[in-house]
């Protein structure tokens, strides 16, 4: 256990020294101010289009918007199914009275972490990720590390362990410069305000009978918590890439042009039904808090957490199966 300790301190120390947790502060201060700045400027403007900042008339005003989209003949039908989804649970947030986008802080921590769940954070945790074995790799430091009479798989033990930690770090910095940032730009209110979650979705329509009101903190935890087993796995396959392949650079776009390729199968859900079992076409965990339709038919929560663990405990078999074998000296 002490021998362990040693190993994990070492690459906790290894990676402030590479100032990789330094860069992701300085892209999440540079760029939570830039979409904090758009997203007042987009308020500012529906306030400007409407002549008013009344939620309620904004809601209306986007059901009538989305009612319009509907006329049109050209539309595709998951794209209508969408749209009709999103006009049930706009018109349940009127009926109910719930201002779903109440301007705070917390409201835009909420909205963050539904936005970047499946591409932002998971880039987040591969500037980690992708390093921690073939960067060793690249400049030779594995092999001294690999001389001294300590077991192979207690050495990737404490690279995993130190990723799992390093998640972890991540998603509470996300939050917490999310929530600082934007309550000195808004305010720090609206932890308490009522969120709807538990929509459900049975043959194309929204089910309200499941719908509960959570305060808008509980549903935060809720959505943190996704984020972070997104992270997990998506740092577990990156784990891998970065065991499989020697240089950091093209284990990273490996890994990038996996998180485009999810993107971008979403658009032939309708096309191709196989789509649902790749992990990156999984990872908008939030959707099914917020009620959103999938892109993907047969998608559900359950489902998707069953497809992302079985993709990163495949992972890390392969990582472990790998890396006991493979010629580090060569």
């Amino acid at each position: 256990m002490i021998e362990f300790s040693k190993l994990l301190l070492n690459e906790m120390e290894k990676l402030y020294k590479k100032k990789r947790l330094a860069a992701i502060i300085l892209i999440l201060l540079v760029l939570i101010p830039i979409f904090i700045y758009a997203q007042d400027a987009q308020m500012k403007q529906r306030e400007k289009r409407l002549g008013t900042n009344d939620w309620r008339v904004v809601l209306q005003q986007s059901i009538i918007d989305s009612q319009n989209r509907l006329q049109s003949s050209g539309i595709p039908e998951e794209w209508r199914n969408q749209l009709t989804i999103m006009i049930d649970q706009q018109q349940y947030y009127l009926d109910h009275d719930i201002n779903p986008n109440s301007p705070g802080a917390p409201t835009f921590v909420r909205e963050f972490l539904n936005e970047g769940i499946a591409m932002f954070i998971p880039l987040l945790v591969m500037i980690i990720a992708i390093d921690l074995v073939s960067g060793e790799r690249s400049d030779g430091t594995i092999k001294i590390l690999l001389t001294r009479p300590i077991k192979r798989w207690k050495i990737l033990l404490s690279k995993y362990v130190t990723l799992l930690l390093s998640v972890s770090l991540i998603i509470l910095l996300v939050i917490a410069l999310a929530y600082l940032l934007a309550g000195m730009f808004f305010h720090f209110d609206g932890l308490k305000i009522p969120v709807a979650t538990g929509f459900a979705i049975e043959n194309g329509m929204l089910v309200t009978e499941s719908i509960k009101l959570v305060p808008q903190w509980q549903y935060i935890l809720m959505s943190a918590g996704l984020a972070w087993f997104v992270g997990i796995v998506t740092g577990t396959i990156s784990f891998m890439v970065s065991v499989l392949v020697r240089n950091t650079s093209i284990g990273m776009g490996i890994m990038f042009a996996a998180l485009i390729a999810g993107a971008i199968l979403k658009g032939f859900a309708s096309a191709w039904a196989g789509a649902k079992y790749i992990f990156s076409v999984n990872l908008d965990l939030t959707d099914y808090l917020s009620g959103n339709l999938p892109m993907v038919e047969g998608l559900t929560l359950d489902f998707s957490i069953m497809i992302l663990a079985v993709w990163g405990l495949a992972a890390l078999v392969v990582s472990f199966s790998v890396f006991m074998r493979q010629d580090m000296f060569s």
